[in-house]
């Protein structure tokens, strides 16, 4: 029997150690993560929200505490089933494209459709944000908010249950980063995949169902949006 939450966090800490001495990264983190929500993780560089978003997507290992998912403890789990959760579960968006320059746009999402159970063609995915034209295009043949969509559909074609998307618009302008938010609240709302994304820009807030904000590696404050904003309304 599923749950209304799809992450549940408990204490959750995480700690590096450099040179320096030690980084608290995460200090102590709660939340509950409901299913198919919008979630926007809010606040400064070295938050805290990034690692958070790491270890929930099984890239990184908690130093204490506790990440539900579905009832399945990740910071318990192994290397093994960690991959297989991040194969069968989880669709990752990052600031920068990792397209693969030699590929076409339908090849970069074919890689990810080769290792799925029940994915979509390439073909479908690239139809979902709006690039069904561009499947034999190379990268370079892209805009830079082009290709982001390409990765948008490379995430959403193996039909995660959850969406992670660190900084999808950083490196874009206002217009290309609009597009690609319509493109990820657009296929997340087909595949139902609860999403969550990262970022230091507050006007992004207002398309989430709740806001998250850190500092200093803890949650400061968890706000429910009374109505969610189209991308189509931001303007930064």
């Amino acid at each position: 029997m599923q749950t209304e939450n799809v992450f549940e966090v408990r204490g959750l800490t995480k700690t590096y150690r450099t040179g320096a001495g030690e980084v608290h990264a995460l200090q102590g983190v709660d939340l509950d993560i409901r299913r198919g929500e919008i979630l926007v993780l809010l606040g400064p560089s070295g938050s805290g929200k990034s690692t958070l978003l790491n270890i929930l997507g099984g890239l990184d290992r908690a130093s204490s505490g506790q990440a539900l998912f579905d009832g399945q403890d990740l910071t318990r789990a192994s290397d093994r089933e960690l991959t297989r959760y991040r194969r069968r579960s989880v669709g990752f968006i990052f600031q920068f494209f990792n397209l693969s320059a030699s590929l076409t746009a339908g090849e970069n999402v074919e890689l990810i459709t080769e290792i799925a159970e029940s994915p979509m063609s390439p073909a479908e995915a690239l139809g979902l944000v709006g690039l069904k034209d561009r499947v034999d295009h190379f990268p370079a043949q892209l805009s830079g908010g082009q290709q982001q969509r390409v990765a948008v559909a490379r995430a959403i074609a193996k039909r995660p249950k959850v969406l992670l998307c660190d900084e999808p618009t950083g490196s874009l302008d206002s217009k290309s980063g609009v597009q690609v938010l319509e493109a990820i609240v657009g296929v997340a709302g087909e595949a139902g995949a609860t999403t969550m994304i990262v970022t230091h820009n507050a006007v992004v807030a207002d398309i989430a169902d709740r806001v998250v904000r850190f500092s200093d590696g803890a949650v400061a404050e968890v706000v429910a949006n009374p109505a969610r904003r189209a991308p189509s309304e931001l303007k930064w």
